[in-house]
């Protein structure tokens, strides 16, 4: 589906307006407690009842033009401000080696812009709840949470097209029969990961390569159990009700998956204890044909030296030429 992206996308409005977003949400139905399921299963609900239904379909597609609109360095330099105000005075001073030349217009310009998201996010919220999305999440009556298959449309690209093909060289190079290859995508939020796996992700000659591509919302629970369902989920697209018993998921897997050269994007990884990762990529590793390769995409350095085997994509800023380049096209098209 065009809109399973759609949750990672969330997390990352900007801090404060995601906190805002979700707040608004799990206060409504009395779950703080449960954020993050409440959070995917309420997507999750949403995807679904877009393909039937136009207004939620606009709705998503409202709710992924509010993200893309807060996920802006300077809003997150103004997150952090509002934060510096009642925090340290060491945060204070380094924020302040980052302040823009007109710190005051900055600041009342960023306070408006960063209010006019949160209204807009509020207005998506109360017109979240004429379509019953929030009743349907509670009932839980979707996939398991984490699985996502579906990728949306790519926007126009600016500087990524060396790191595309070194991406791809490495996927469709890789040959071994012993291993499971890993090849990590690292950099800070708003640097284009995402970006960048989805276009490798959608070549042709990624498609044909590989048998069953496979994408993977990981973020902050990397529950092995959890996330081998998932990748059941995934090739069967039919719920999986195992229990969670490793043996038992690890010949569904088998079985599943077969002899199948598949790849598998793990989006947004945070865990950085090394005996998960140990526990999982053997059960990766025991189907599956000679060739199969995991992207991992991930801000952290630690997580890569933990799961990676091929050499890490690091992602730098883009250069001056095509910083230009990407706003000529969004300010004059």
């Amino acid at each position: 589906m065009a809109e399973s992206l759609l949750l990672p996308m969330v997390r990352g409005v900007a801090g404060k307006a995601a906190d805002e977003f979700v707040q608004r949400v799990t206060r409504m139905c009395g779950v703080d407690g449960d954020r993050r399921k409440l959070e995917r299963q309420l997507l999750a609900d949403a995807e679904v009842k877009s393909e039937t239904n136009p207004a939620v379909k606009r709705w998503m597609k409202d709710l992924r033009a509010v993200a893309y609109e807060a996920d802006d360095d300077d809003f997150q330099y103004e997150a952090l401000r509002r934060d510096a105000q009642i925090g340290d005075s060491t945060t204070r001073k380094v924020l302040g080696c980052f302040t823009p030349h007109n710190p005051l217009l900055f600041r009342v310009t960023m306070s408006k812009m960063l209010n006019n998201v949160l209204k807009k996010i509020n207005e998506l919220v109360m017109e979240m709840h004429t379509f019953g999305l929030v009743e349907r999440a509670e009932a839980a009556s979707v996939l398991h949470p984490q699985t996502h298959s579906g990728l949306d449309c790519l926007m126009e690209i600016v500087g990524r097209d060396d790191d595309k093909q070194m991406v791809v060289n490495l996927l469709l190079g890789q040959r071994s029969k012993h291993s499971v290859g890993v090849l990590p995508i690292v950099g800070m939020g708003g640097l284009g990961k995402t970006t960048l796996a989805k276009m490798v992700f959608n070549d042709l000659r990624v498609q044909h390569h590989f048998e069953l591509p496979m994408w993977l919302c990981v973020s902050d629970d990397f529950n092995v159990s959890a996330l081998v369902k998932s990748i059941i989920e995934l090739a069967t697209r039919e719920n999986c009700t195992l229990p969670d018993r490793i043996e038992l998921l690890r010949s569904r897997l088998h079985e599943v998956v077969g002899h199948k050269r598949y790849l598998l994007v793990l989006d947004d990884v945070w865990n950085e204890e090394q005996q998960k990762w140990e526990e999982l990529r053997p059960l990766l590793h025991s189907a599956g044909a000679p060739g199969i390769v995991v992207v991992v995409k991930t801000r952290s350095q630690r997580v890569e030296s933990i799961m990676g085997t091929l050499p890490a994509q690091m992602l730098s800023y883009l250069s001056q030429d095509d910083s230009w380049e990407l706003f000529r096209k969004r300010a004059f098209s």
